[in-house]
This record gives C-alpha cells, sequence and structure tokens, in this order.
C-alpha cells in the first residue's frame, strides 16, 4: 500500500548482468592467448630490467611443457631480448644483448642417461678465485691424482658431484650446465688418499644418493658425524621452491664425514655456527658462501 501522490521511479543504476558460460569461457581463452603471446617478452623484460618475478610459478609452467614447446619458449626469449635490447637504446641505456646466456636454457639432453657437456668447453679466464688458492682445471676420471696427494694432505674437503640422474626426465625440463659423473667414477675417485686421519669430508647430496653417499663414507673409511642444511631463499627472503618429484624443494643437504682416526685436524673447534643455513639462491649448483665460513672456523 503506498501513500496518495508518491511515484515509484526505477533505480537509474543499471544492474550487473550475469555473464554466461560462453561467454566467461571466450573471454578467458582469449586473455590467454594474448598471456601467451607476450609472456616470453614480458618475463625477459622483467629478467633483464630486475623486476620482482615469481621464479616457482615460472619453474612449475616449465615443468609441464614438451621438449618442443621448450625449444619455442627459448626462441621467444631470444627475439623478446633484442626487442628489450632496442628500447634500452632508444631509451639511451647501454645493453649488450651477449652478455645474456639465452643458449644455457636449451636443452642438451642426448639421450636418457647422458647429457651433453666438456669440461674444456669452460673458460678459466672467468672465474674469479679466491686469493691462496690453487685451480686445477681438469677432468676428475683421467687427472693424476698421485701428483697431488704426494705433496699435499688437506684438512677438509668440499665435494659437489655431478650425480648421474637415471630416471626419466630428471631435471624436469631444467638444462645442466654440466657433464654427470657415474657412481663408480665418484667412487673410484682416491679422496681417502687426500686426506690424513681426522679430516673432514663435506659432500652435497641429492635426495636419491644419501644411501649411497653413506655407503661412499664407509667405503672410503669414513664415518658420518653431522649434516647442514641449506634453505634456499629468493631476493625477496621468501622459499626458492624448485622442481620435485613428489614435493617442491627448497634446500639442499650437505653431509659431512670424519676420516676414521684418533685426532681431529690441528686447531678444530667444536660446537660452531649453525647446521641450518638461510641463504639467496644464485646460479646453478653455486653454494652459498656461508658452508666456506663455516669451514674456515671449524677447522
Amino acid at each position: 500500500t503506498m501513500a496518495p501522490g508518491v511515484q515509484v521511479v526505477e533505480e537509474m543504476t543499471p544492474r550487473r548482468r550475469r555473464r554466461s558460460r560462453d561467454e566467461t569461457t571466450e573471454t578467458g581463452a582469449k586473455k590467454k592467448m594474448e598471456t601467451e603471446d607476450v609472456s616470453a617478452e614480458v618475463l625477459c623484460s622483467r629478467l633483464l630490467l630486475g623486476s620482482n618475478l615469481n621464479e616457482s610459478k615460472v619453474l612449475q609452467d616449465w615443468q609441464d611443457l614438451s621438449e618442443e614447446q621448450l625449444r619455442e619458449l627459448v626462441k621467444k626469449y631470444e627475439a623478446a631480448t633484442k626487442k628489450v635490447q632496442g628500447v634500452l637504446k632508444e631509451r639511451g641505456i647501454a645493453f649488450d644483448v651477449s652478455l645474456v646466456d639465452l643458449k644455457a636454457i636449451q636443452l642438451g639432453v642426448k639421450d636418457d642417461n647422458e647429457v651433453l657437456g666438456n669440461v674444456d668447453d669452460l673458460d678459466p679466464s672467468q672465474w674469479q678465485v679466491p686469493n691462496q688458492c690453487i685451480p686445477v682445471h681438469a677432468n676428475v676420471t683421467e687427472f693424476n691424482w698421485k701428483s697431488l696427494y704426494e705433496v699435499e694432505q688437506f684438512d677438509v674437503i668440499m665435494m659437489d658431484p655431478p650425480w648421474q640422474l637415471a630416471t626419466h626426465n630428471p631435471t624436469r625440463g631444467v638444462a645442466l650446465g654440466y657433464s654427470q659423473l657415474t657412481d663408480a667414477h665418484i667412487m673410484n675417485l682416491p679422496v681417502k688418499k687426500l686426506q690424513k686421519e681426522g679430516g673432514l669430508l663435506f659432500v652435497w647430496v641429492i635426495n636419491a644418493k644419501y644411501k649411497f653417499t653413506l655407503d661412499l663414507f664407509k667405503e672410503w673409511g669414513y664415518e658420518m658425524v653431522d649434516e647442514i642444511v641449506w634453505v634456499k631463499l629468493t631476493v625477496n627472503r621468501r622459499l626458492a621452491k624448485s622442481h620435485g618429484f613428489y614435493l617442491q624443494h627448497a634446500k639442499e643437504v650437505c653431509l659431512v664425514a670424519r676420516k676414521k682416526g684418533k685426532e681431529d685436524p690441528e686447531g678444530t673447534k667444536t660446537n660452531i655456527a649453525s647446521d641450518i643455513i638461510f641463504s639467496e639462491r644464485r646460479g646453478q649448483s653455486q653454494k652459498p658462501e656461508e658452508i666456506y665460513e663455516i669451514i674456515e672456523e671449524l677447522v
């Protein structure tokens, strides 16, 4: 019931019309196509200009791509890099596209058990050798180890073996920048001859090689005494998650073993530092600086 003389005025603001399922699907597909067309260019621009980037999301996306799709993505990156170079030149910013090694992310898989790579491809002039260090640039399976262990015994040895991954698509499409060694090659390394009794051995391991590394210690005459866990972080101090089989990996483990004997190396300190390192992830296989600081403090 309405009072006399009162008029009902229709609401002037139009109500939002619901989209039909077909319209929503069509719009989503269109946006997806537009995103795919520019994703390589935008992503490359962010990489070059240092913008924030969800690396775990990128890795997850790459994980689902086939080899052919991954190669196509690399081509898009190359084209996008050249385009970015042109824009930077227009804005008066010096930039050398040759400094961006896009070829490094190409797949180098020859077959399921072999990854292409050669130690001779490395350029020693690009190494940044610490003071009081002597780098040895050689194939460890052919190196004359006797010429080394006859003149020097080491208090500490740290190993980061290029473990051979025999499973199907073990790296989820991420190219390895190095050749791999078989378990037999690693087992045959004369590590025990490079250290006196009590020497400490640090070995970076992957999940699939835990048991083998423990067997390795036994074969070489070592006993496991500790472990160090490196929790990988992004530049924004978030977990740097990467590909895994059941779970995403955001850590690496370094097992610490001691060569059986009565005495520790001279000057050894105990109960120092922490067994957990929170540090930013850097280049492929590059370990955190903190591990070297711990070793220097330990011995």
